[in-house]
C-alpha cells in the first residue's frame, strides 16, 4: 500500500476506528492475513492498526532509537492523541500536587460516576513510556477507562523522566506518591485498606518496585498490584526481545534506547529497583494481576516475574493476551480486542479492591 499523507490526530483517530472496526473477514481482505509467530496469531484489528501505522510511517515508538528526545516525546504525544479520541466522561477530574524528593509531582485524580462520597478504592497509577516519554495526558485515555470500567478512583502520577532525571529518581517519585496517597487517603476519599498500585510498561516496573519498597519499608502496603506488560528486567536478554524485535510498534531498538537513557550505568540495571525480576526475595508482596501481550518484546520478562512471585507464595493472576501488542492499554478507543483486554484488567482491579479486611 502507498504511504498515507500526514493526518491530524483527530483524522487519524477516525481512520483507525474505521479500519479497526471492520469485520475480521473484511480486515483480512483489506490488510492481509494477520501475522503468526511463536504459535500465536495477531488479532485482526491489531493487524489492521499496524498496517495503517506503517502506511503513516509509524513503525517504532522512537524511530528505532534514531529520533531526538524532543521529537520522540512530540511523536508520543501525537500518537496518544490519535488513539485516544474523545475523553470518557467521569464524575470529576481534579489536578493534584504531590510533594516529592525532587519537588512537586503533578498528579491527577479521576473519580468515576456512580461512586459516592464514602471511602472508595483507589489505584495509584504510573504511566508507561520507557521512563523517558509520557505524561498525564498521554495516558489520560487508559486511566479514564480503568476508572470508569472498574469503578475505582485513580491517582495518575507524572513522575520525573529520564534522561534529565535518571534512575532512581522516577522510582523515588513513584514511592513518594504512593506514601502520600496512603497518608492522605481520607482527604482523597479513599479507603486506606484498598489502595492499589499499577501501571503499564515502565509504569508497571515502577508499580512493582513500589510494592517491594513498601514491603521493606514497614509502612503502608498496597492492597494489589496491577501490572500491564511491565518491564521487569532492565538488562533484557529474554527470548521475546529477539522474537518480536521489530514490526510490532515497540522494538528491541526502542528498549535499548529507553534503557540507555534511563540507567546511569550498566551496574544500575542489576539493581532491584530497576530490575524487579532480579530481587532475591519476592515473598510478602501484594497480590498481583499481570497482563502480557503475545507480540511484545517484554512478554517473557513479565511472565517470568509472575512465576517468580508465585514461587515465593504471592497470589498472582497471569493473563497473556496472545494476539495483542505492547501498548494495548492506550488503544481502547479504536480497537475492540484491546478494549476486551483492558476490560479484563479492570475487572481484576474491581475484584481485587472489593474486599474490606
Amino acid at each position: 500500500m502507498a504511504a498515507l499523507p500526514r493526518l491530524s490526530a483527530r483524522a487519524e483517530h477516525r481512520f483507525l476506528r474505521v479500519a479497526c472496526g471492520l469485520p475480521a473477514g473484511v480486515q483480512r481482505l483489506v490488510f492481509g492475513r494477520p501475522t503468526a509467530r511463536d504459535g500465536q496469531v495477531l488479532e485482526s484489528d491489531i493487524h489492521a492498526l499496524l498496517r495503517v501505522a506503517a502506511m503513516g510511517g509509524d513503525t517504532s515508538v522512537t524511530g528505532n532509537g534514531q529520533r531526538s528526545l524532543e521529537r520522540a516525546r512530540a511523536e508520543n504525544r501525537r500518537g496518544a492523541a490519535a488513539l485516544a479520541g474523545p475523553p470518557l466522561p467521569l464524575a470529576r477530574v481534579e489536578q493534584r500536587e504531590v510533594p516529592g524528593p525532587g519537588g512537586t509531582i503533578p498528579a491527577r485524580l479521576y473519580i468515576p460516576k456512580g461512586v459516592g462520597e464514602g471511602p472508595r478504592p483507589l489505584l495509584v497509577y504510573y504511566h508507561g513510556g520507557g521512563w523517558v516519554l509520557g505524561d498525564l495526558d498521554t495516558h489520560d485515555s487508559a486511566v479514564r477507562f480503568l476508572a470508569a470500567t472498574a469503578g475505582v478512583a485513580v491517582l495518575s502520577v507524572e513522575y520525573r523522566l529520564a534522561p534529565e532525571h535518571r534512575f532512581p529518581h522516577p522510582v523515588e517519585d513513584a514511592f513518594a506518591a504512593f506514601e502520600w496517597a496512603a497518608e492522605n487517603a481520607v482527604e482523597l476519599g479513599a479507603d486506606p485498606a484498598r489502595i492499589a498500585v499499577g501501571g503499564d510498561s515502565a509504569g508497571g516496573n515502577l508499580a512493582a518496585a513500589v510494592s517491594i519498597l513498601a514491603r521493606d519499608g514497614g509502612g503502608a502496603s498496597p492492597a494489589m498490584q496491577l501490572l500491564i506488560y511491565p518491564v521487569t528486567d532492565a538488562v533484557g536478554g529474554q527470548e521475546s526481545r529477539r522474537l518480536f524485535a521489530d514490526g510490532f510498534l515497540l522494538t528491541a531498538a526502542d528498549m535499548d534506547w529507553f534503557e540507555e537513557n534511563y540507567l546511569p550505568d550498566a551496574e544500575a540495571g542489576l539493581e532491584g529497583r530497576a530490575s524487579v525480576l532480579r530481587v532475591e526475595d519476592l515473598s510478602g508482596l501484594a497480590p498481583a494481576y499481570i497482563a502480557t501481550a503475545g507480540f511484545d518484546p517484554l512478554r517473557d520478562e513479565g511472565e517470568a516475574y509472575a512465576e517468580r512471585m508465585r514461587a515465593a507464595g504471592v497470589r498472582v493472576a497471569l493473563r497473556r493476551h496472545a494476539g495483542q501488542i505492547h501498548g494495548f492499554a492506550n488503544m481502547t478507543a479504536v480497537s475492540r480486542s484491546a478494549r476486551a483486554a483492558m476490560s479484563e484488567a479492570a475487572g481484576a482491579l474491581r475484584m481485587g479492591l472489593a474486599y474490606t479486611p
